[in-house]
């Protein structure tokens, strides 16, 4: 399953012209772009529940929702899947990003919710050990590169600035992405990379299931 290259000139082109009359007049195009992409984002699903678990793959829709925006252009100009993980057993997820000049797959915790940030702190107060060596790890860190998203300022409630661990604690977001070019995008082996790149970051959303699947006794909760 390939992806094309078209993706890209076609969201170019929306940019320029982000207005209904001129989608609705291309709007052909854009569907079958859309079927390819919805294709594509099942067939990576296929392949990762050859060694992961995945219950369901999404496409975000190219509609805006710009009741609440002061932009009101009416159409993204970029495509976003996501691929969500089996719960209550798996937590974490998958995100690819296709747009012009900004095209990157993402992976972890976006957005954790108040309890679920409290355990993983609760965790890395305890014991930070293993986190660390999953995203220390050559494979992972030539992949995946550092930890990303965003953080408190000095530290979180409850935790001293001096902690040993702060520069994980200080995290609101736990999150890894990884970039790639148009060319990528285009190229035979694409899903095959992707795969490749799931594949090295499991033991890290593998740790967070563990993690937001226990108490800090270590005694199950699903």
């Amino acid at each position: 399953m390939q992806l094309s290259s078209d993706i890209f000139s076609f969201f170019k082109k929306l940019e320029k012209n982000n207005n209904r009359e001129w989608f609705e007049q291309h709007k052909p195009e854009f569907k079958a772009l859309e079927t390819t992409v919805k294709q594509f984002g099942e067939a990576l699903k296929d392949q990762l529940n050859q060694h992961d678990s995945i219950d369901r793959f999404k496409l975000f829709r190219v509609y805006r929702d710009v009741r609440f925006s002061k932009d009101k252009t009416p159409y993204k100009i970029h495509f976003g899947l996501t691929w969500h993980r089996t719960k209550p057993e798996y937590r974490g997820g998958y995100y690819l990003h296709l747009k012009p000049n900004d095209i990157f797959l993402a992976c972890g915790f976006w957005d954790p919710n108040p309890a679920d940030l409290k355990r993983i702190r609760q965790e890395i107060d305890m014991d930070a050990d293993e986190y660390r060596n999953i995203i220390n790890e050559p494979n992972f860190k030539r992949i995946w590169g550092k930890l990303q998203g965003d953080a408190v300022k000095t530290a979180p409630k409850g935790y001293a600035k001096d902690h040993p661990n702060i520069d994980l604690l200080r995290h609101k977001q736990h999150i890894f992405m990884v970039r790639y070019t148009e060319e990528d995008v285009a190229a035979a082996d694409f899903l095959d990379r992707l795969d490749t790149a799931l594949q090295a970051v499991r033991p890290f959303v593998d740790y967070m299931s563990a993690v937001l699947t226990t108490n800090a006794d270590g005694e199950s909760l699903v």
